[in-house]
């Protein structure tokens, strides 16, 4: 039997990545080289925290099926290693965009690093959703990937108008 996650699950993944988007964005501040761009990112880490309350109130409307794990994992392995894909933002065997700032970047790295990171996201849930039987709520994981595609736009928006 394959690998499959709850939409339940995949949600409380959604939550652990938005709230290290959080933290990327709140660290990426504190070194921006001006007020304009610190309050930009402020207002990303505001974003994300937008989006974990919707995710949040998604996961919490689940019901019945949507909830239930089809794992046999009486060990919670399966909790254990959706917990290191979250913390890693998606990205097996890479550190967190927040791990990865060094002070020095400029606000156009910063915002590449962002616009990957959300890329990966997008990628990494439209993988997870093919985990998601249709019972368990496989139609709910279309709204992370809208919601994630959302922050693609969003900063590169404003990449392009700090470029400007």
């Amino acid at each position: 039997m394959g690998l499959t996650f709850s939409a339940d699950e995949i949600f409380e993944m959604a939550e652990d990545i938005e709230r290290n988007g959080m933290k990327f964005y709140t660290e990426a501040a504190k070194g921006a080289p001006d007020k304009k761009s610190s309050q930009m990112l402020l207002n990303f880490a505001e974003m994300e925290e937008g989006h974990l309350r919707i995710f949040e109130k998604m996961r919490g409307e689940l019901k019945g099926m949507e909830k239930e794990s089809s794992i046999f994992d009486p060990e919670g392995q399966a909790a254990l290693y959706l917990e290191a894909i979250a913390n890693s933002r998606g990205w097996e065997g890479k550190a967190s965009p927040a791990e990865r700032l060094t002070g020095k970047e400029s606000i156009e790295d910063i915002f590449k690093i962002a616009i990957e990171a959300e890329k990966d996201s997008v990628v990494f849930y439209i993988g997870l959703k093919e985990l998601v039987p249709v019972r368990a709520g496989k139609d709910k994981i279309e709204a992370i990937i809208k919601e994630e595609m959302s922050h693609v736009a969003g900063l590169s928006s404003a990449l392009a108008e700090y470029k400007s």
